[in-house]
């Protein structure tokens, strides 16, 4: 790709870097930019630079957020005894598009997976289990993508949970095997955390 302008190009490179952004999408959307009067393209860099430098992890859930709590973690109606649990904020952004669900969330950062050496220690497991033991956890909903990572990530957070009164959850499998939780409908996965099941090991 030839470029009149280094500037097009380095804008173009830096655009590239973004998930599903290609070349000639990075392409495109610089070229709409040049397009924008100059204070359009400043609030656009000023956003970025602003979120990237405020942005922090809720310290109770591990939700993106803007204070100490996110705005869920801080909503006195949601219903504290019910925790679900999942890989990443997407997830979230996903269930709570649903309406489905009144609880709150615990993001683990990931899944357990040997062959690209995340163990347990890698994800928020400990800190999970101390939200059990400290604010009186009574369901735990394992919302995680059902591959056989989640499984096993599943499978070891219920081992972690014997003789505990906790009961733990899975979604119903109206999300396919192998599936990415946040690419289901809406629908789907709102009736998947409805008609959740007691998770059996």
């Amino acid at each position: 790709m030839n470029f009149s302008s280094k500037h097009i190009e380095s804008a173009v490179n830096a655009f590239a870097t973004l998930p599903g952004i290609g070349k000639k999408t990075a392409l495109r959307l610089v070229l709409h930019l040049t397009q924008q009067p100059e204070e359009v393209a400043a609030q656009f860099a000023e956003a970025i630079v602003s979120m990237r430098k405020n942005i922090r992890q809720c310290e109770r859930c591990y939700n993106l957020s803007d204070d100490r709590l996110c705005n869920i973690c801080a909503d006195k109606r949601r219903e504290e005894g019910t925790i679900c649990v999942v890989e990443s904020i997407r997830d979230v952004m996903a269930i709570e598009d649903t309406g489905q669900y009144r609880g709150l969330y615990h993001v683990l950062g990931g899944v357990i997976s040997p062959i690209e050496g995340v163990g347990p220690e890698d994800l928020t497991i400990d800190p999970l289990l101390e939200r059990i033991e400290k604010d009186e956890v009574k369901e735990l909903i394992m919302a995680i993508s059902p591959t056989i990572e989640g499984d096993t990530t599943t499978f070891y957070i219920s081992k972690k949970l014997e003789g505990k009164e906790v009961q733990v959850s899975t979604i119903a499998r109206g999300v396919s095997f192998g599936g990415e939780l946040e690419y289901a409908d809406e629908l789907t996965l709102g009736r998947s955390i409805v008609a959740r099941q007691p998770y059996h090991k």
